[in-house]
């Protein structure tokens, strides 16, 4: 013969049955169906005054929800959504901190009205994964620079310069420019370093108008030059690892999701206008994760390194051999010729020697921009 499933009412209905025929005590009963005295005497009441019926599972839910978000929340909640609808709960969270907004639920909480009310894209969701952040202890030790691929207005294309701090990634340029150029870059950067001074070195990308890595020297660019004029190194990331520039890579995915998708903008300064108003909540209004959800602008300062007006000549230790550049990019030391960029055409450069017999460093101004081993030079 079969065991036969003994239901939850089941066992309450002989709880009652054995209690009402005496011959042991509520309390023993209670002990004996592994429940509280307080359980078994509200079984009994309960079955006292609606029969069996009061002896149903009941739920658990509270009458009353004194914690349960109100509507008006709720409101602030989905309109803040609206407004950046890329914004998940806990950059609203913060927002609304931020706003002096009381009562605030959590950020989980947020997140669940978002899905309730249909604002949450479930693909979308599932793509974020954790990943290992670097970041530079102070603002300005490092900026970030490049441009994002290009889109079509609709007169003409805008190529938009961006340039954001490695620390806080605060974004100092979000320009629309209608080319790529090294004029181009050159009048935004002068722009910003007159605002917010220099920076100790700027990450770009290889290529044109920056220059690049190269396999065995550093190949410099006429920007590239005036930067090191300015008082500003400038690096190169890998070849083929996007990842290096990976702030400004996000920043440029943030700015797609945030202002370019599903818009259309006639002109450049269309363009700009949406830039501007959108770089201002991107810097002081949209919480960011990756500074525990502060805004940019908090930890950001101006750099107290200011942009020289004047491009001085470069001035050399006593100790140096120092040559100028021909036209060729190339510039004699000792019994031959070194080659080194026609960037560097009428500049002077100064020879150090290392510690190593015949090598030597080369340097513009303070930077060093090539080392040389006389052994292996071509006369």
């Amino acid at each position: 013969m079969p065991w036969r499933s003994v239901s939850a009412m089941d066992q309450r209905l002989e709880f009652v049955r054995l209690a009402g025929a005496g011959g042991v005590s509520v309390a023993e009963l209670c002990r004996r169906f592994g429940i509280s005295r307080d359980t078994g005497h509200r079984l009994l009441r309960r079955f006292e005054a609606e029969g069996a019926s009061g002896l149903e599972l009941r739920s658990r839910r509270p009458h009353t929800s004194p914690r349960q978000v109100s509507s008006c929340m709720e409101r602030r909640v989905l309109a803040l959504r609206d407004r950046h609808p890329a914004w998940g709960g806990r950059k609203i969270a913060r927002r609304l901190a931020d706003l002096g907004v009381t009562g605030i639920p959590s950020a989980s909480t947020i997140t669940e009205i978002l899905r309730r009310h249909d604002r949450l894209d479930p693909a979308v969701c599932m793509d974020h994964k954790p990943f290992c952040r670097f970041e530079h202890p102070v603002p300005n030790a490092l900026w970030q620079m490049d441009f994002k691929g290009h889109f079509a207005l609709d007169h003409g294309r805008c190529h938009a310069l961006t340039v954001l701090d490695d620390h806080c990634r605060y974004a100092l340029c979000l320009q629309a420019c209608a080319n790529e150029q090294d004029l181009t870059v050159r009048q935004q950067l002068t722009r910003i370093f007159r605002t917010y001074g220099l920076p100790e070195r700027i990450l770009a990308d290889n290529g044109s108008p920056w220059g690049s890595a190269g396999s065995e020297q550093r190949v410099y660019t006429a920007l590239g030059v005036w930067l090191l004029q300015v008082g500003v190194d400038l690096w190169h990331g890998r070849p083929r690892h996007p990842q290096t520039q990976g702030k400004d890579e996000r920043f440029h995915r943030t700015l797609d999701c945030e202002v370019l998708q599903h818009r259309r903008f006639a002109d450049l300064r269309a363009c700009q206008t949406a830039f501007d108003e959108w770089r201002v909540i991107y810097n002081e209004e949209r919480p960011h994760q990756a500074l525990d959800m502060a805004v940019p602008a908090s930890r950001y300062r101006a750099s107290a390194r200011c942009f020289p007006e004047r491009l001085e000549a470069p001035v050399y230790d006593t100790g140096m051999h120092v040559r100028r550049v021909g036209p060729d990019g190339t510039t004699r030391f000792g019994s031959g010729k070194v080659k080194l960029s026609q960037a560097f055409a009428g500049h002077a450069v100064g020879f150090r020697p290392t510690t190593e017999d015949s090598v030597w460093t080369v340097f513009f101004s303070r930077f060093a921009i090539a080392q040389v081993n006389l052994r292996d030079r071509k006369a």
